[in-house]
């Protein structure tokens, strides 16, 4: 009997999991849609807003400080991860790209990070110079603070403090799919032969001026942009990595009662047999 109420136990234990997993993915879902909507309306802008910041800025005879190309001896990693876990390998990677960042293509550089989730901290903090935590972000994550980050990274790169600063976040593609991805923050890289004439636009004020008010704007919105994107595909993961946790709960609960069962038949065997035995024994 001892061990039909440890399966007793077991089957408990796994049913509880699985109510707690099955709501989870059903939260996780709720906020992926609006996380999805979110990031599929603002794609469009941050993307032009790019491309045509890209093409003005090659077509400028002299450069601006934010796309002043140096050589590289200091490096700025923004990993961009979650403040929770359960949601597969989500966090996993971004630490795997970000520590491939440091340990391979920078090796020999001076390589700090600025941990944008709390896992990103907790675990390159480990091994390697965590120098900014945002992890804060995310309990309102909306423009404005994302700009107020932005504007640091603007203004480390502008005073010389790095010569490069690369993003590394999960591109949300579908909620069972996200793309991992190293963009280049500064210094901005102009579109090869991406030259633009004044058939194309007509500048008022001048084309160095619109670019000069344009680049912290389309900075603070890539960004933003990759944030938004970590934000979905934490949802997607999170769902995704419940639905097959409840699944699995599943699948072991049904094993642990058929086990329970057969357990239970062998035991009511045993009692029979004891008893038919007892009553022979009796007769005897």
């Amino acid at each position: 009997m001892a061990n039909l109420k440890e399966i007793r136990n077991r089957i408990a234990s796994v049913s509880s999991t699985m109510q707690i997993t099955s709501a989870m993915k059903m939260v996780s879902a709720a906020k992926l849609k609006k996380a999805q909507d979110a990031i599929t309306a603002m794609r469009p802008y941050a993307n032009k807003l790019t491309e045509l910041l890209q093409n003005l800025s090659s077509s400028l005879e002299v450069g601006n400080k934010f796309s002043d190309q140096r050589e590289v001896k200091k490096v700025l990693v923004v990993a961009i991860t979650s403040n929770r876990g359960l949601c597969g390998a989500f966090n996993a990677n971004i630490i795997k790209q970000s520590t491939l960042l440091i340990e391979e293509t920078y090796a020999g550089k001076q390589v700090d990070i600025v941990a944008i989730g709390k896992k990103a901290n907790d675990i390159l903090g480990k091994r390697f110079n965590v120098v900014a935590n945002h992890s804060e972000v995310y309990d309102d994550l909306n423009f404005d603070n994302v700009a107020t980050i932005a504007e640091g990274l603007m203004e480390q790169f502008t005073s010389g403090s790095y010569d490069k600063i690369d993003i590394v976040y999960n591109k949300f593609k579908n909620a069972a799919t996200q793309i991992i991805l190293t963009e280049q923050f500064l210094p901005i890289v102009p579109t090869e032969g991406g030259e633009v004439t004044s058939k194309d636009y007509i500048f008022e004020p001048s084309k160095p001026e619109i670019v000069e008010q344009l680049i912290p704007k389309s900075l603070k919105t890539q960004l933003y942009k990759g944030i938004r994107d970590s934000f979905a595909s934490e949802h997607g993961a999170r769902m995704t990595a419940m639905h097959k946790a409840t699944d699995n709960a599943t699948e072991l609960r049904d094993q642990l009662k058929l086990t329970y069962n057969k357990a239970r038949q062998a035991a009511i065997t045993n009692e029979i047999l004891e008893i038919v035995g007892g009553a022979e024994a009796l007769n005897n």
